[in-house]
């Protein structure tokens, strides 16, 4: 039915930059808010950045000035353009897409690990 599957991550040293894809199956992608989760062991999942329908955009302060969540419609993904990248930014980063037009859904992918090594 509707999938959502993140690629990108990979292995990048501290002040470095990773471009992380979100392709979606499905017809309901350009209904979606999307948004960008991260899991780092012990803690709990935290909203890194989302993009409504609109394309209005919100980030973690942590992550703020620092990366950049976009969507292109037309190809039915959503990206995280990640910059000056710290180890404290190493997690698995998962891609959601949620909404509620006539009936509610929540997907959520599988998983990318990003690493940054000091």
């Amino acid at each position: 039915q509707v999938r959502l599957v993140e690629s990108g991550g990979g292995l990048v040293q501290a002040g470095g930059s990773l471009r992380l894809s979100c392709a979606a199956s499905g017809s309901i992608f350009k209904t979606s808010n999307l948004g960008w989760y991260r899991r780092t062991p012990g803690k709990e999942r935290e909203l890194v950045a989302r993009i409504t329908t609109g394309g209005s955009t919100n980030y973690a302060d942590s992550v703020k000035g620092r990366f950049t969540i976009s969507r292109d419609n037309d190809k039915n993904t959503v990206y995280l353009q990640m910059s000056s990248l710290k180890p404290d930014d190493t997690a698995v980063y998962y891609c959601n897409a949620y909404g509620n037009v006539g009936f509610p859904w929540d997907y959520w992918g599988q998983g990318t690990q990003v690493t940054v090594s000091s």
